[in-house]
């Protein structure tokens, strides 16, 4: 059997029985619950502990600083790390580390673009992390930085003649603030990569179905499964809500943040990318770069995918974004989402 052999009704019958997860290992499509590996991880966090076997008892050789910048080897299979479905480790030159603390990252320096159109075009960042700055100029005040496939709505290119660099100015609608990054560290993307996925597909044959219970998000075109893979739902206290939803607005880039909320746990996410909500309180299937541990719910309510994965589905769902445009609302309209 292949993916596009496994009908919807096959798989409704597979989630009642409680072997899904066998039956997607078995076609391969049970993706890893971290995202797979790259060239080079980044570390997500000051203290992340290296290990010199793939298990908890192991000796702990090592510690990684946070957006410590490492080479990976390999991946292995080894103990979970608060995880049941992540059991993944990355071999490194020092040992081994859990893959859900670990940000599979890549170095790919761009060549600057010169000129863009005034309406502006979206870039992700191509390298582990980068600095961004107040000014254009690289003696300017650091502001932030911004990381790996994160997103964001170029207005305009600088090039200073004294420095001969390039910049790609940015505004954060949430800070309030304009701020540059070097041109060689982001990529702007494409239209061509913007366009819909299955648009010979009728929107109504189109389905995203959550299930909670074993952190799966699948996408069926009529009663053909296209994608299964791992994700992170909302945690205790701000779980994902169950009904039937409709991804009608969203963003390719949005500094996501719960600002203002009589919360403890206060977060903000500049860049956040692919972004496809479906209810209008905020909930939304979105790429992550905070955490690489998909399997568990550890969310503030959002559904959190691998970046590539996220602009798949953002891609896939309708409405379609036109690419000279950072948001698009279209009530009563996008694809169906199923969480239960």
């Amino acid at each position: 059997m292949t993916i596009s052999q496994l009908s919807r009704r096959d798989f409704l019958k597979l989630t009642a029985s409680g072997v899904l997860g066998l039956a997607l290992s078995e076609l391969g499509i049970d993706f890893a619950s971290a995202a797979p590996p790259t060239s080079q991880g980044l570390a997500l966090f000051s203290g992340v502990q290296i290990y010199d076997a793939p298990f908890l008892t192991a000796n702990k050789v090592d510690l990684l600083r946070k957006d410590e910048v490492i080479d990976l080897i390999s991946d292995a299979q080894g103990d979970q790390f608060d995880n049941k479905f992540n059991t993944t480790w990355y071999q490194i030159d020092r040992g081994f580390v859990p893959s859900g603390v670990i940000l599979p990252v890549e170095t790919k320096f761009q060549k600057p673009v010169y000129e863009i159109p005034a309406e502006g075009k979206v870039a992700e960042v191509s390298v582990p992390y980068s600095l961004t700055y107040r000014a254009p100029y690289t003696f300017a005040k650091n502001a932030h930085r911004i990381y790996y496939e994160t997103t964001h709505w170029i207005n305009k290119v600088i090039i200073t003649r004294e420095e001969k660099t390039v910049w790609y100015e940015f505004y954060d609608n949430v800070l309030k603030e304009t701020f540059y990054a070097p041109a060689y560290n982001m990529r702007i993307i494409p239209d061509e990569e913007l366009t819909q996925l299955s648009p010979e597909v009728p929107n109504e044959e189109k389905l995203l179905h959550v299930d909670l219970a074993t952190q799966m998000v699948t996408a069926f075109e009529g009663q053909n499964m296209v994608l299964s893979v791992r994700c992170s739902s909302g945690d205790r206290g701000t779980e994902t809500p169950k009904g039937e939803w409709f991804t009608y607005h969203k963003g390719p880039s949005i500094h996501m943040t719960n600002f203002g909320d009589a919360v403890a746990n206060i977060y903000s996410l500049p860049g956040v990318p692919w972004v496809s909500f479906f209810t209008g309180s905020g909930h939304a299937f979105h790429g992550t770069y905070w955490h690489n541990d998909y399997g568990r719910p550890r969310s503030n309510g959002c559904v959190n995918l691998p970046s590539s994965v996220s602009k798949w589905v953002y891609r896939w769902t309708s409405p379609v974004v036109p690419a000279n445009e950072d948001y698009l609302q279209l009530p009563g309209q996008g694809t169906r989402v199923i969480v239960e």
